[in-house]
């Protein structure tokens, strides 16, 4: 039998001994665009010095791991125009004005796989890059995923590639196969952490 260990252990609570903050001076619009808008905050830090920060304000988005009945996770091989090339992910997309995320997540899988969930449950939900933009990502895990007749949006640059669960632990591990799309290591993480839970 062990001995239960006393020992004080740091909070986890994010806002516990949060440290000194930068204060807001003004702040001006720099870029409006379909999707995204980019704004210039002129701050003062707490040592006293101003500064400048740029903010990518994004509406937020979702990401979706399909599972199939046979044990199947729907992959895609995507193009991806900011990097100019193709990357191995999951199912994502930016959320619509008033639309629920569920309903995005939806949406996107149709869209983009050509499947329908039979359920859709969240795993995370999670800053993307908190140092230049505000966008949250949720991932949701989607089960008994089925195709609904149609296939993948014809104007998105995009293959289905269905990929054996058995097969998610070596996509994750460094090495040439392994994941280089953040949302989906993130996703994958959760996904079989989910299954062993």
């Amino acid at each position: 039998m062990t001995a239960f260990d006393a020992t004080p252990r740091p909070s986890l609570d994010p806002t516990a001994s949060d440290p000194p903050h930068e204060v807001m001076l003004g702040s001006r619009r720099a870029f409006d665009g379909k999707r995204v808008h980019v704004r210039v905050d002129a701050v003062r830090l707490p040592s006293g010095r101003e500064s400048v920060r740029e903010v990518v304000e994004h509406p937020g988005a979702v990401a979706v791991v399909p599972l199939t009945p046979d044990g199947q996770v729907l992959l895609l091989r995507q193009y991806h125009h900011a990097i100019g090339r193709a990357l191995l992910g999951v199912p994502a997309g930016t959320l619509e004005p008033g639309e629920p995320p569920a309903e995005t997540a939806r949406r996107e899988l149709i869209e983009e796989t050509g499947h329908e969930a039979g359920r859709l449950r969240e795993l995370v939900a999670f800053y993307t890059s908190p140092g230049y933009t505000d966008e949250r990502l949720i991932i949701y895990r989607a089960d008994d995923c089925r195709p609904t007749g149609g296939g993948p949006d014809p104007d998105e640059s995009i293959r289905v590639v269905p990929t054996p669960l058995a097969r998610i632990p070596d996509l994750l591990a460094p090495g040439p196969d392994q994941i280089q799309e953040a949302k989906t290591l993130v996703a994958l993480l959760w996904l079989l952490r989910d299954l062993n839970a």
